[in-house]
């Protein structure tokens, strides 16, 4: 490998597309971690085109889950030894993943914060924050997965919600207090047009 297939972003070197091998650095000026990751495989995706699986896990990247627990340290890099960039202290918050290394996963919040957290703080139980972009008082949740259905509940901004299936418009929502489907697309945790139950 030449010097020339690298390139730089910021703090990150990685190496030019089709070499599989991607090296990262992580950390200040004293520190760094160079790691040589694995190349992801690509799948058939249910819309077309194809679907990157995580070269550790083997299941879709990028993809949404949830923290475990309630104290979850972010690093900025993929080791203990790396500096902590900031603690969610909320369970149940709905994150991206966007990487894997090893036991690590690189992780992306809904205001677009990234960093490292080790993969046994993370749960595969989808959760979603209500439109926490809107500056609406409230919105409505619905009796079913209809723009016309009744509405059980109005729910402000941010507030977390655990999702038990979605169509590709609706999803069923519930938390606390609550329980009914909101549109899609008015949930951060959910990518368009995906469907479960």
């Amino acid at each position: 490998m030449s010097i020339g297939q690298l390139f730089r972003i910021g703090a990150v070197l990685a190496i030019v597309a089709g070499t599989g091998i991607a090296v990262t650095y992580w950390g200040g000026e004293s520190s760094a971690v160079i790691a040589q990751a694995q190349s992801a495989k690509a799948v058939p995706s249910p819309a077309g085109g194809a679907l990157a699986l995580g070269p550790v896990s083997g299941l879709p990247i990028p993809r949404f889950v949830s923290l475990k627990s309630d104290k979850v340290n972010v690093r900025r890099g993929p080791a203990n030894d790396q500096d902590v960039a900031w603690v969610f202290s909320r369970a149940g918050l709905p994150v991206e993943i966007t990487a894997e290394w090893d036991n690590w996963r690189r992780i992306r919040d809904q205001d677009g914060a990234e960093g490292w957290v080790f993969h046994s703080l993370l749960s595969g139980r989808r959760t979603a924050l209500i439109e926490p972009w809107s500056k609406e008082a409230t919105l409505p949740l619905r009796r079913n997965g209809s723009s016309e259905a009744t509405v059980v509940a109005m729910l402000q901004p941010k507030v977390l919600a655990s999702v038990s299936a979605c169509d590709g418009s609706w999803c069923r929502i519930w938390g606390d207090g609550f329980d009914g489907w909101m549109q899609q697309d008015k949930l951060w945790g959910i990518y368009p047009g995906e469907q479960f139950d």
